[in-house]
């Protein structure tokens, strides 16, 4: 059943089949909220109250076919001011352990070493900069739909990709070459 098809449910009074939208969005916007965030309740809070504030606000979804990109950039927001509340705590950037598993061909310590230093040097990204990276290199979305989600400008997007990918790169050769 299409999206539009589900919200015209909802918008009818089925509140059981936000269910179904729940459940076909929630592991791919927990997964982008973990990473940005690097907490799992504060990944946990924002991704709770995206799936609210859609909810409360279906019925000014413009374009019912799209409410995944809708509600992905509610979350967007809600990880920007969660983020926001707590950049004074100590934060770890959490990778997905199985891709990083396959990048690195090396002894399982080594493997944990290298994911470690990725983490740290994605958490020393300034939050722009990591959720320009994460959109574009682990969620693959396009430049345009970036720009959709955040607001920002496809120039602004490809900048905040190149600083960050260019601050990636020096803090990785760093932390390879000692």
């Amino acid at each position: 059943m299409s999206d539009a098809a589900i919200v015209a449910q909802v918008l009818g009074g089925d509140v059981d089949a936000y269910a179904e939208l729940v459940g076909r969005y929630r592991p791919r916007l927990s997964r982008y909220a973990l990473r940005m965030l690097g907490n799992r309740e504060d990944a946990q809070e924002a991704l709770q109250d995206a799936f609210v504030r859609a909810y409360r606000s279906l019925g000014r979804c413009d374009d019912p076919e799209r409410f995944g990109s809708w509600l992905f950039s509610i979350l967007v927001n809600r990880c920007r001011t969660t983020g926001g509340r707590s950049a004074r705590r100590a934060r770890t950037f959490v990778s997905d352990e199985a891709a990083a598993r396959v990048a690195v061909d090396a002894h399982p310590a080594e493997q944990a070493a290298w994911r470690e230093e990725i983490e740290r040097a994605l958490a020393l990204l300034d939050a722009e900069q990591r959720e320009a990276f994460l959109l574009k290199h682990v969620e693959g979305l396009s430049y345009e739909e970036m720009a959709e989600l955040t607001g920002a400008g496809v120039s602004a997007l490809k900048m905040r990709v190149k600083r960050a990918c260019d601050r990636l790169r020096g803090l990785l050769q760093e932390a390879y070459s000692a």
